[in-house]
């Protein structure tokens, strides 16, 4: 078994073809896409592994010239150019893997022995071609794993669940599956289930029939069926209501649904996107989600990192922010290098969203052009003021309240407040973290152990906290 590797980088060609070699494979090497297409001419081969940017040319773009040469070779792609657009123009080639640099050699190998043992390689690129300049920002490993999924689920209609915490980009990855995918030529169709009432979002998402109820004065068509022939987001769906669930549950079953009030069964076409901030196992064991929409949905579950986990990415999201600030009518600014190296050191608790708010902020009031570290401090350090006050404001007020109320006799007030705080604190935490307790113990600081130990001190159970929340 013979495999092409085309790589102008002596030292990453070395270790490839000895990974490839342990493998069991004869491997013949090359540096430049004419003699990988010499080579592909006059000789067989099982599979072609290529890196993108070569000597002379881009090695995507002339995939073409492979299918001609060898149709039903694998082609397995290596880039270190490590963009959204990268993995999506690998994937339209019908690469059978695409591998951002570094990559994990031992993988790699794996990798080609499983394309050449494929039946047959993935078809060739669609005709259209994708949707360029989806905000999809940042080179770290973490999201080169997101990238590696999205692609995987462009050409079919899977069900994706999108977990990650607020302002982490959950909608811009159902817009990249939508706008990216077969089906992107129908509609994209967002709801946010957390910001409908709970008697309402039958109604919204299945529609209704006139006199239904009180206020439908006419026949109204649902998301469900707004998203025929495209995809339907299903943002917060931990938030959603058990009722709404079990109906949910049974459209995705049957691939039909019932217009609230209405009798007839609609076929409904729409690809499902869910997305939640929340641990929706736990929730599982309170009996707050039902475990089979839980399934249902998790067929493809997509985790998006939070910000602080992918700092290296934040200064080329914050040139990107700071792109689109100007195309919507902010002064022009370049980002200095110490005023990126700042950026990246901040904790960015509400993730993307909040450095794109900050972004946007900071390119309204910055007097220069080049915005560097000192322009940025000031701004950092009144960001952090005004969140210190928000909460210690209510703090403050708390504390207030529990002193005019309560009179612990003297040299017992530091204990009994710590006693009185503790609980609620807990209390909130654990909804917070939908009961997740390693998650909560990493909030407040201290090892799960001491964490259940005090739930049970205080008589504290997380289950009967969810199901009463």
């Amino acid at each position: 078994m013979t495999v092409l590797l085309v790589e102008d980088d002596p030292s990453i060609s070395i270790v490839i073809t000895a990974a490839l070699e342990a493998e069991g494979f004869a491997v013949i090497r090359c540096d430049s896409i004419a003699d990988r297409d010499r080579l592909l001419a006059n000789q067989a081969f099982e599979a072609l592994v290529t890196d993108v940017m070569l000597t002379d040319g881009d090695g995507i773009e002339t995939i073409g010239r492979v299918r001609e040469l060898a149709p039903d070779m694998p082609v397995i792609i290596l880039s270190a150019q490590n963009t959204l657009d990268t993995a999506v123009r690998a994937s339209d080639t019908g690469a059978f893997e695409y591998f951002p640099k570094p990559f994990d050699i031992d993988e790699l190998a794996r990798t080609v022995r499983q394309a050449v043992g494929s039946s047959a390689a993935r078809s060739g690129p669609d005709e259209e071609a994708p949707v360029a300049g989806l905000p999809l920002v940042g080179r770290s490993a973490a999201m080169q794993a997101v990238y590696r999924m999205i692609t995987r689920v462009l050409r079919n209609d899977l069900t994706v669940l999108v977990l990650g915490e607020s302002g982490t980009g959950k909608e811009l990855v159902a817009e990249a599956i939508h706008q990216l995918g077969h089906r992107r030529a129908g509609p994209f169709i967002a709801v946010n289930t957390a910001a409908i009432p709970a008697e309402l979002i039958e109604s919204e998402l299945f529609g209704h029939e006139k006199g239904a109820f009180t206020g439908a004065v006419a026949r109204s068509i649902g998301k469900f069926e707004q998203a025929s022939g495209g995809t339907l987001f299903l943002d917060e769906i931990g938030d959603m209501p058990m009722q709404a669930q079990t109906r949910l549950l049974r459209a995705l079953q049957s691939g039909s649904i019932h217009r609230v009030g209405g009798r007839e069964e609609i076929r409904v076409d729409a690809r499902i996107v869910a997305a939640t901030n929340r641990d929706l196992e736990p929730m599982i064991a309170a009996g707050t989600f039902r475990e089979d929409l839980f399934y249902r949905l998790n067929v493809v579950p997509i985790t998006l990192p939070p910000l602080r986990e992918r700092a290296d990415d934040v200064p080329a999201l914050a040139r990107h922010f700071l792109q689109l600030a100007m195309g919507e009518g902010l002064p022009r600014h370049q980002l200095a290098a110490d005023a990126a190296e700042l950026l990246a050191r901040q904790p960015w608790r509400g993730n993307v969203r909040e450095l794109r708010n900050f972004i946007y902020r900071l390119a309204l009031l910055a007097r220069e052009e080049l915005i560097d570290a000192d322009s940025v401090a000031p701004l950092l350090a009144q960001s952090a003021r005004n969140e210190g006050e928000a909460i210690g404001s209510g703090l403050d007020g708390a504390v207030t309240d529990w002193l005019a109320t309560h009179r612990p006799p003297p040299g017992t007030v530091y204990d009994a407040a710590l006693a009185a705080f503790e609980r609620p604190l807990f209390q909130e935490v654990l909804r917070q973290t939908a009961g997740n307790q390693l998650r909560a113990a990493q909030l407040l600081g201290i090892n799960r152990n001491t964490l259940r130990k005090r739930l049970h001190e205080l008589g504290i159970d997380p289950a009967e906290l969810l199901r009463l929340s």
